[in-house]
């Protein structure tokens, strides 16, 4: 059992309190936001661990399938209401909303690096990020044109996009914040509601976001957030009637149970899973640069990110020399506790990524992997610091069919791999089940777009890695999931094409030999 985190759980406490999430008697916080009230959940207890020191920081109740029934009610009527004002409006409501966020990113970024174990560096980043989503898609609201059809009859024919209605969201716990944000943006604009779930290890950064919005005017009950736990509460989100789309951030075994839950009542699903991505370095690139890309492909959010690139391929002539470069700035990341400015690499989220991602770099060394770095607790942790932490870990000698080569492993691991030429490049980077990024690092521009175009990856990057924007669609293949966040691509996502038919000739037109009763 882990000891209470007495320091941990007091600056929680202040933080939930400073976004009105008022702890009830028994510190038991209200830990959902349904039709512009916080409420309690009304399930069993679920006890948050604080990752960077392993000590407990403080329990929630599930919110279960009654509240849920709750959440979808007022989604349904807010959602009404919402798309009974004009599209201009919908878009200066949304931008007046974000504007609440101001005065509350820093502690909005605390919020979240104390529950998800992130640097609080990288937190602040995606405070800034939450609002630039609300304002990209705040400018769609009145930009969703619709088109007309040139139909071969006397009929005026044209499409419009109307919203699902209400739309029930997962995300994990990797980027609750950032998640939440990338989902609730698109989805309001189009024009629905939402019920979110957020994971049941970080309930608490969505919530406060929801209550922000909302009081910057959007109409009560339209961003719903739930928390509890997946067998239950997020059961009780994916099987019930009212929900018109699922759409699901997380593992592609979650994601395989999102999509039967859809298909059985014939919903849509978007899915955005993981990724085993390959960083492929040419012998012609620029090697600091691709060093450089190598370690923030990887290593950021202490490798617990879907398009982290975890497979670095490079180039037979310069393996040795690149491969020891990687692991040597591998070897100087500073890691240490979240709340510490210095740190850029903090612990994993929980003790069972912890244990798997152990297991899986245990495994490798047995079946006769290199451990060039790395590979268990960091040395001179800071004192407290008795959390889930690994250091940056560097593996070589490892053959393409082993399971740290061919698993995503979610954790701060880099399987180096050497390739021949282009051809064996490509072979190596698409032997996966997964399709999410990939990287070419190359000064040979030719060879740069051709590589990429052969990549079966949703989004890849040329001398770059995790390049990342609200403009532009992501998402992925194969065992990375189905359909596009983000961008317009993103937007559509949450709406249906609606085709209209109206005639326009002086006699109606007559099908299949009906209208015979004209007069």
């Amino acid at each position: 059992m882990n000891a209470l985190d007495t320091q941990a759980r007091r600056r929680l406490a202040g933080l939930l309190t400073k976004f009105g999430l008022s702890l009830e008697a028994g510190d038991t916080p209200c830990s959902n936001w349904i039709d512009g009230e916080l409420r309690a959940g009304e399930q069993d207890s679920i006890t948050l661990i604080n990752p960077a020191t392993g000590g407990e920081l403080i329990a929630y109740r599930d919110a279960g399938a009654d509240l849920l029934e709750w959440a979808v009610a007022a989604a349904t009527r807010a959602q009404a209401e919402w798309m009974a004002l004009t599209a201009s409006e919908r878009g200066r409501r949304m931008n007046a909303a974000v504007r609440r966020l101001e005065g509350y990113e820093e502690d909005l970024a605390q919020l979240e690096s104390v529950v998800a174990g992130k640097p609080i560096r990288d937190c602040r980043g995606e405070v800034a990020k939450v609002r630039e989503m609300f304002e990209y898609y705040a400018g769609w609201c009145d930009k969703q044109h619709g088109e007309v059809i040139p139909v071969p009859t006397s009929h005026l024919n044209y499409v419009r996009h109307v919203p699902f209605g209400v739309v029930g969201q997962i995300t994990p716990w990797n980027a609750p914040m950032f998640t939440c944000a990338w989902q609730l943006a698109p989805a309001i604009a189009a024009g629905n509601g939402v019920v979110l779930k957020p994971s049941e290890l970080t309930p608490f950064s969505s919530l406060a976001i929801a209550r922000l919005l909302e009081s910057g005017g959007l109409p009560k009950g339209l961003i719903n957030i739930v928390n509890g736990l997946g067998p239950t509460t997020g059961a009780a989100l994916t099987s019930h009637d009212g929900i018109g789309k699922l759409v699901f951030v997380g593992s592609p075994a979650s994601g395989r149970l999102i999509a039967e839950a859809g298909a059985r009542r014939l919903v849509p699903s978007v899915l955005e899973l993981g990724g085993k991505s390959a960083n492929i370095v040419f012998s012609d690139a620029r090697l600091d640069d691709a060093v450089a890309g190598a370690q923030a492909a990887v290593f950021a959010a202490a490798g617990q990110s879907c398009v982290a690139g975890s497979r670095l391929l490079i180039q037979r002539e310069v393996f040795d020399a690149v491969v020891e470069r990687v692991a040597r700035a591998a070897s100087q990341i500073a890691v240490g506790l979240p709340e510490d400015e210095a740190t850029r690499m903090g612990p994993l989220q929980n003790a069972r990524q912890f244990e798997r991602v152990s297991g899986m770099i245990e495994r490798a060394a047995a079946a006769g992997a290199r451990v060039v770095t790395g590979g268990g607790r960091p040395e001179d942790l800071p004192p407290g610091a008795d959390g889930y932490y690994l250091a940056p870990t560097v593996i070589a000698d490892v053959d393409e069919t082993m399971e740290i080569a061919c698993e995503e492993v979610f954790g701060p691991v880099l399987v180096a791999l050497p390739f021949d030429d282009e051809a064996d490049a490509i072979r190596l980077a698409n032997a996966t089940r997964f399709g999410l990024a990939g990287a070419v690092w190359t000064q040979d521009p030719a060879r740069a777009h051709r590589v990429a175009g052969q990549l079966r990856a949703g989004t890849v990057w040329i001398n770059s890695y995790k390049a990342i924007n609200v403009m532009s669609p992501f998402g992925g293949f194969r065992d990375s999931g189905f359909g596009r966040s983000s961008g317009l691509d993103g937007l559509r996502e949450y709406s249906v094409p609606q085709s209209v038919w109206v005639e326009t000739g002086r006699e109606a037109s007559v099908a299949m030999g009906y209208g015979d009763g004209r007069e």
